[in-house]
């Protein structure tokens, strides 16, 4: 097994920033690269927006099984697609809505005309029947974030704020809106380590967090495990399946929160990385150092 020097000198060329580890409730590694701040997790975000749907729908304002043509049904293109027609808001949550290629993202979000990214988003082709082709995709944790925040009838931090971000000690975190106010759901979060740690925390624990159910253990369980295939090891509910059964918060640069069930751990990660993936596979292949201790 590599040293912790090695290891740290390896972090570092892999622009890690911070790397924190939880087993067993307790803290069992942590390395600073840099000073701790509140950082954009960018669509790490999306699996807060997947908490905000499971706890809408544990509320009764939503469900899964809707069709967008009635959640959204002031917002369609005159002409509606078949595969439009057919599409839920699971669909939103799988990265398998039927669309051909990726919108509302980073570099196209500032440079957008349009205003209303909900018109403009369900205005696009939906060449693909939804469940039949994995496309990354911001539009449908976008879309789900949007319905959240219509049916609660508020931004999504004003309503994680009580529900999620308050009981893990979150205070206001900031989070980018589109041009008409509404949270963006696919990115724009920013969260420091040991925030983003205490998240996987909570799901590590089916949703509980100091004896009290924050989400649906049920939507926990459903949004962690394997719905589509994706070429890797599966995606969830805006949640990416990872080896030795994990699941993950996955964002751009390597934001990670590595939820660990078999081990019983969380290791969360900020990072400035251009080779995510070879971060993400190198914190696995040291998953022994990195939860065998300080």
């Amino acid at each position: 097994m590599m040293n912790r020097a090695e290891f740290d000198r390896q972090a570092e060329a892999h622009r890690a920033l911070h790397i924190l580890a939880v087993r067993d409730g307790e803290a069992v590694f942590r390395a600073d690269y840099d000073e701790e701040i509140r950082r954009n997790q960018y669509s790490a975000t999306k699996s807060f927006t997947s908490a905000a749907v499971g706890i809408a729908a544990g509320e009764g304002l939503l469900r899964l099984d809707e069709r967008l043509t009635d959640a959204f049904a002031d917002d369609l293109p005159p002409h509606v697609s078949e595969n439009l027609a057919r599409a839920t808001v699971r669909d939103l949550l799988t990265m398998c809505l039927g669309q051909d290629s990726g919108f509302l993202m980073g570099g196209q979000r500032p440079f957008l005309r349009e205003r209303d990214w909900v018109r403009y988003s369900l205005a696009q082709p939906f060449p693909h029947a939804p469940g039949t082709k994995f496309q990354y995709n911001n539009v449908g944790p976008y879309l789900a974030g949007v319905l959240v925040q219509r049916r609660a009838g508020c931004t999504l931090d004003k309503y994680l704020t009580p529900r999620l971000f308050e009981p893990l000690g979150i205070t206001a975190p900031t989070w980018e809106t589109d041009p008409l106010g509404y949270s963006f759901g696919a990115g724009g979060l920013f969260l420091c380590v040991s925030e983003l740690l205490r998240f996987g925390e909570l799901l590590l624990a089916g949703g509980k967090w100091n004896g009290r159910q924050l989400l649906p253990a049920e939507y926990v369980a459903e949004a962690s495990a394997k719905q589509v295939e994706n070429g890797a090891e599966g995606y969830g509910y805006l949640f990416w399946r990872g080896a030795h059964n994990s699941f993950r918060a996955d964002g751009k640069y390597g934001q990670f929160a590595i939820v660990l069930p078999d081990d019983n751990a969380v290791i969360a990660v900020n990072a400035e990385s251009r080779e995510q993936n070879r971060l993400l596979a190198f914190l696995l292949e040291n998953k022994a150092l990195l939860l065998g201790g300080m």
